[in-house]
């Protein structure tokens, strides 16, 4: 199970309560940290996101409204005793600008802050329970997605017939991983007789602020959720263009052809108050929309 909590969900300047972009993507027993956008660590106290969970942290691009929380919530996590590592992946430039406030400090983080520079798509991070790619998207400057996909657990035994076909406990690993058994006499029992096959895996593609841009379709086919944004409504197309930004109905369009099962919007532009028209807007193209709410939990 994955759970997505939306920590900011504004664009450039925090208004009306909503906050710049963060999420935290959580399983059982660790978290991810996606954007850090000033406020993101009242914000995590505030919908009780524990910080020592998180060991990766995703920066998509070096607008402020996507990293300005970042150089306070390293510094707090020193001050709170960390010493574990923890592995940042953001656009080259951010190693320097973050030694550069260190060294004006004359701070030294008590634990491994190791760098992971973007540049080229594909995988970048991976774990026991998660592995992620990194993407391109479209926009003013260097600016990348994220994809995070659960590992397939394996197979579950069911040990009643397992032990009525004489299957010993020690072959039980194998069949986990879906082989079946042979006996003596050899006679092959298939493994779907004796097994359960695990939960599908899920997944979850951000896609930060991007211009509408079709080639990010193959890299989000399919998964359970997209997160997309949508600084303007549809009528506001053009100046989204003029500012490599999306409207609703192009954040739907790129859902819709990716064929997700489930949409998620943010990056709200402030000159709007009232977010109903985004939600209405979106599900004329792609029903299966929400909105990326400030302290909203999404399950996967």
């Amino acid at each position: 199970m994955l759970a997505l909590t939306i920590l900011g969900s504004n664009s450039a300047i925090p208004a009306y309560g909503r906050n710049p972009t963060a999420q935290v993507l959580q399983t059982n027993d660790t978290a991810y940290l996606i954007d850090c956008g000033e406020g993101t660590q009242q914000q995590m106290t505030l919908y009780k996101i524990k910080r020592s969970k998180i060991n990766h942290i995703f920066i998509s691009h070096l607008h402020g409204d996507h990293y300005f929380g970042l150089p306070g919530l390293l510094n707090s996590l020193g001050l709170l005793g960390r010493t574990a590592d923890l592995h940042l992946f953001a656009p080259a430039p951010l190693d320097k600008i973050i030694q550069l406030q260190l060294d004006a400090a004359n701070s030294e983080l008590p634990y491994k802050l190791y760098f992971h520079p973007l540049s080229e798509e594909g995988p970048i991070a991976n774990d026991n329970k998660i592995s992620v790619e990194c993407f391109r998207v479209q926009h003013r400057i260097d600016c990348w997605g994220f994809i995070f996909r659960e590992k397939r657990k394996p197979r579950s035994i069911n040990p009643e017939r397992a032990k009525a076909y004489e299957i010993p406990a020690a072959y039980y690993p194998e069949l986990q991983k879906g082989k079946d058994y042979t006996t003596k006499k050899g006679t092959i029992i298939p493994n779907e007789e004796v097994t359960n096959a695990a939960p599908p895996s899920k997944s979850y593609a951000f896609c930060a602020d991007t211009i509408y841009d079709e080639s990010i379709i193959p890299k989000v086919k399919n998964v359970d959720l997209l997160y997309h944004e949508t600084t303007y409504l549809k009528d506001l197309h053009e100046r989204a263009a003029a500012r490599y930004h999306s409207t609703t109905h192009q954040a739907a369009e790129i859902a819709k052809k990716a064929g997700v099962k489930n949409l998620l919007i943010g990056h709200f532009s402030s000159k709007y108050e009232k977010l109903d028209d985004f939600l209405t807007e979106a599900r004329e193209v792609f029903e299966n929309t929400e909105l990326a709410l400030e302290g909203s939990c999404i399950i996967i």
